[in-house]
């Protein structure tokens, strides 16, 4: 995966489910926004339901956030809704489900398995502007978890709201952050 950071996220249009209907998606819908960029591997199998759901239950507190959430995978937004209808955890899901067969969304955050058509198990958290802010790929078969995505939300959310401030590690809403200087050279 090549370093992401601090770049925009690459033109894309693709074709998603959400709430019962199929809807165009693009990188022009994100402006204004922090968005959320879930990718999984495939519908139908074991892990990626349970990363979807807990996304899902945490879906209210997020757009709470400002955020708006896209999973992604290589299936169509066919297989989406059909997933979405035969599944328990997965019909609970409010957030867009952007299919990417012809893998141009996966390739632009280059995560795309070499050789498989699968996506890897990558989160981005984009800001206002399109600007990927924060990134995180893990093995197939290590789950990710709402509740570490909406810390690190929040951690990019306050340091873009208030230049000159850090947020440290296990830092939480309301806690004290850091002011990057000389003077804590050596004394943290």
């Amino acid at each position: 995966m090549a370093q992401p950071i601090n770049t925009p996220i690459k033109p894309f249009t693709a074709t998603a489910f959400k709430n019962g209907e199929f809807i165009e998606v693009s990188d022009a819908d994100l402006k204004g926004q922090w968005s959320v960029f879930f990718f999984y591997p495939a519908d139908f199998t074991f892990v990626c339901p349970t990363e979807l759901g807990d996304v899902a239950d945490h879906y209210e507190e997020l757009q709470k956030l400002g955020v708006e959430v896209y999973s992604v995978s290589t299936d169509t937004h066919f297989v989406h809704k059909a997933w979405h209808d035969a599944s328990e955890t997965i019909g609970k899901i409010k957030y867009t489900m952007i299919g990417d067969p012809n893998w141009t969304v996966t390739t632009n955050f280059d995560v795309l398995r070499e050789g498989q058509g699968l996506a890897d198990r990558a989160t981005f958290i984009v800001d206002p502007e399109g600007i990927i802010q924060a990134a995180e790929v893990t093995a197939e078969g290590i789950g990710r978890e709402a509740e570490s995505l909406i810390r690190k939300i929040k951690a990019a959310q306050y340091v873009a709201s208030h230049p000159g401030e850090v947020c440290p590690a296990k830092w939480k809403e309301g806690e004290a952050t850091l002011a990057p200087s000389l003077d804590l050279v050596g004394k943290i």
